[in-house]
């Protein structure tokens, strides 16, 4: 999720998209880079992108820290101002909080309620909230936007779902939004696949890339346990572990005893998981990868699903979709099972989702052709 840019363009109703941070939005190809100042506020930049931009009527702001925004959301958005009329349109979450009036330090002053009344204190989940602005988006025809304005003229807003408004202010928010993601996110128009193979880097992933050499030039390395029993797990759910190096480490691994596919010695890391890939015969959406150095960031953008320790250089942490807490050698592995396991749930919920609406259509359908047959026979009688 982290420095990755992902648009779906939905049912073909923008036209054009607009980013102001060159190095994330350049991975996509319909993403029109802003050429304006990082300093500038945000109706300078949109201004700047209608005078790019012509034939634009109506801007769309949307906030990049709003990672479960789904294309239909957008599209309602949408369909607010073109269809009934409304001239700007922002998102709203609904909030079940009590508010009192603040008490500065030194003031004699007692708080005051302002949306309660204490003497007929109700249970918050039995009371509707209220409507917050969460700054998700903001959508504007062109005329409010070229006088400097995201919100005017004839207004809506537009309720966002709870579990869809997450808000990121600061680094330990990031973990929460992961989470949130993988439960509520969108992930595109093709279904989700179940993680079928991870091939992980045994150097700085599997251990912490120290190696230890014996008087007598005997090599040794340490592993967490914790990343032992992630394997296992992972084994135990039908998804296999593969392990992969650069160095010729083929008696550490038969001293480890993992019971794992290897290639010890691979001089292109990426043409192994490619050859691994074919013979299993699977789709690279069913191929996860853990790995932390300059050798494995084409690894990394191949898989469906990637990942790295905490620990891992820059390069191998701008191409991946996951960054561990842990580094390597120290419960990076084990991490990284419980990363893939949650989408694994997403998956199942989704296909139990859609067999759901499967049912429920063919329900409808065989109720509305059951009312035909009984209108039809009312009719010979």
């Amino acid at each position: 999720m982290r420095g990755k840019c992902h648009l779906d363009m939905g049912e073909n109703i923008f036209a054009v998209a607009w980013s102001s941070l060159p190095r994330e939005a350049g991975e996509c190809p319909s993403v029109e880079i802003l050429k304006t100042c990082p300093d500038g506020i945000l109706c300078d930049l949109l201004q700047v992108a209608l005078l790019q931009q012509g034939e634009v009527d109506i801007v769309g702001n949307i906030q990049a820290t709003s990672p479960c925004l789904h294309p239909s959301d957008l599209i309602k958005v949408a369909d607010l101002i073109q269809k009934e009329g409304f001239d700007s349109v922002f998102s709203v979450v609904r909030r079940h909080q009590f508010r009192w009036s603040e008490v500065k330090k030194g003031e004699n002053k007692m708080t005051e309620p302002q949306n309660l009344n204490p003497a007929k204190r109700y249970r918050r989940q039995d009371w509707p909230g209220e409507l917050y602005e969460n700054g998700s988006f903001y959508f504007a025809k062109r005329h409010l936007i070229e006088k400097g304005y995201l919100q005017g003229g004839k207004m809506a807003y537009y309720e966002m779902r709870a579990e869809h408004s997450v808000d990121i202010d600061i680094d330990i928010d990031w973990p929460i939004a992961e989470q949130r993601v993988l439960s509520f996110g969108y992930f595109g128009k093709e279904p989700l696949k179940e993680v079928k193979l991870l091939v992980c880097s045994i150097e700085g992933c599997l251990t912490n890339g120290r190696i230890y050499v014996t008087e007598d030039h005997k090599e040794m390395v340490s592993y967490d346990y914790r990343d032992i029993v992630g394997i296992d797990l992972l084994k135990k759910r039908g998804i296999q572990v593969r392990l992969i190096s650069e160095r010729d480490c083929s008696k550490t691994l038969s001293a480890m005893q993992l019971g794992c596919v290897a290639k010890a010695g691979a001089t292109n890391k990426l043409q192994v998981l490619k050859d691994w890939q074919e013979d299993m015969g699977l789709s690279w959406k069913e191929v996860a990868y853990l790995g932390n150095e300059e050798s494995d960031v084409e690894c990394l953008k191949q898989a469906g699903m990637s990942g790295v320790p905490a620990d891992a250089c820059a390069a191998a942490q701008k191409a991946a979709g996951y960054i561990c807490k842990s580094r390597g050698g120290c419960g990076a592995v084990r991490e990284f099972t419980e990363h893939i396991f949650l989408l694994l749930e997403k998956v199942n919920s989704a296909r139990k989702q859609m067999e759901e609406m499967s049912s429920a259509e063919k329900e409808m359908g065989g109720s509305e052709n059951s009312r035909r047959g009984n209108k039809e026979l009312m009719k010979k009688e």
